[in-house]
């Protein structure tokens, strides 16, 4: 980056106005008795959900609260620690979505741009015109680009899982596999999540930045940020550095209650990528949430962009928003911003108030919910969750 395009972003960031004021709803419906009605939702994700552990942290001003039930693992009965780290699945996608509007505030890029411009010839035939698609469209998922998980799934999914879990994928195949699927509409007439979208979306920052997605994101943000036990593992390393537990798998639906469980800790992460490959703590992304959200990482024009959210309706989780690598979900008593995340073993969401002062941070070590019958898995155990922490709500649904 060039001294005058940082010291510009700097000033920006720096001179931005404060973001606005935790909503009063939340101040006051938040149950004042501590954290015991967080703590019955973790419970219930044990004794209800029938999840091997789940892990929580919060963040609420100055003061941090980690709470947790079940174990990390199963064999040896081992509790949580914060510093525990874990796979966060799309979460990354917010890291590379804030990694490319730096890149629109240094003028290397604008969300205007068509992947044409920088991938030339990638996304064409069979339906594509790589010059009629935008970074914005890659980011907020109204690009038509076909989900390469789709193309996949016959081989990642039930027991093939097993034996093709350590299978090993560059960008570029990734993409192709996306691409061999025809458009879901014309680009910006529609909305569809889509991995392939933020794997073209690394792949861009690769040519804008001359580094590897990996040394971006480490560069840009986890440096800065201090997130110590934030990492991109390397291409085919299929193990987690540092300390961390036990993930399982029924290999089944979301809701599998007679399915028998798999220690699916080691994989190859390389199909996730830019879309859903990085690794971290609930520290970290509470850290990370936490600066975003306080409008530290880009300046008001580029946070704009980001929270313009996209009304997904049915293709997605019902009472969510997406904007460009971050979602809003709607409460009972308003909203909180974040993202979630979801890889073989581990579902993950870290969301908090819209000034970033109170954030909620949560892991569980299994892809299933025992009593999630509309398929959504642990999403039922984390807006609980959301719930009891920011409107001190009952976790009884």
């Amino acid at each position: 980056m060039k001294t005058t395009a940082r010291a510009a972003l700097t000033t920006a960031v720096l001179t931005a106005a404060l973001l606005s004021a935790t909503p009063a709803a939340f101040a006051a419906d938040r149950d004042r008795t501590g954290h015991q009605g967080l703590q019955e939702a973790l419970d219930q994700g044990i004794t209800g959900a029938h999840l091997p552990g789940v892990r929580v942290e919060v963040r609420d001003g100055g003061s941090t609260w980690f709470g947790q039930a079940g174990t990390a693992d199963l064999s040896t009965g081992q509790q949580f620690e914060p510093q525990d780290r874990f796979r966060i699945g799309s979460t990354t996608k917010t890291f590379v979505a804030t990694v490319l509007l730096q890149l629109e505030v240094e003028h290397r890029l604008s969300l205007d741009d068509s992947v044409e411009q920088w991938l030339p010839g990638l996304v064409d035939g069979n339906g594509y015109d790589g010059s009629k698609i935008t970074i914005r469209q890659l980011l907020n998922h109204t690009s038509g680009i076909a989900n390469f998980a789709t193309a996949v799934q016959d081989d990642f999914s039930g027991q093939p899982f097993l034996r093709h879990r350590f299978d090993s994928f560059t960008p570029r195949q990734l993409v192709e596999l996306g691409i061999s699927g025809k458009p879901q509409f014309a680009p910006g007439t529609g909305w569809q999540y889509s991995d392939t979208n933020y794997v073209l979306a690394g792949m861009i920052i690769e040519q804008a930045t001359g580094h590897s997605l990996g040394q971006a994101i480490t560069d840009r943000l986890v440096k800065p940020l201090h997130l110590k036990s934030t990492y991109e593992p390397a291409a085919d390393d299929t193990g987690i550095h540092g300390p961390h537990g036990r993930f399982y798998s029924k290999l089944g639906p979301m809701y599998a209650p007679a399915l028998p469980v798999y220690d699916v800790t080691e994989l190859n992460p390389t199909w996730g990528w830019g879309s859903g490959d990085l690794i971290s703590t609930t520290g970290d992304l509470n850290t990370f949430f936490q600066q975003l959200l306080k409008g530290r990482l880009l300046p008001p024009a580029q946070m704009n962009e980001m929270l313009t959210m996209q009304d997904p309706g049915i293709n997605w989780i019902p009472g969510t928003k997406y904007g460009l690598g971050i979602a809003s979900v709607t409460l009972s008593c308003g909203q909180v911003w974040g993202m979630g995340g979801a890889i073989d073993g581990s579902w993950s969401y870290t969301f908090g108030t819209r000034d970033g002062r109170h954030l909620l941070s949560t892991e569980v070590n299994g892809d299933w919910a025992d009593n999630a019958p509309s398929g959504l898995g642990p999403i039922s155990v984390f807006d609980n969750e959301l719930e009891a922490e920011f409107c001190g709500g009952s976790t009884a649904h």
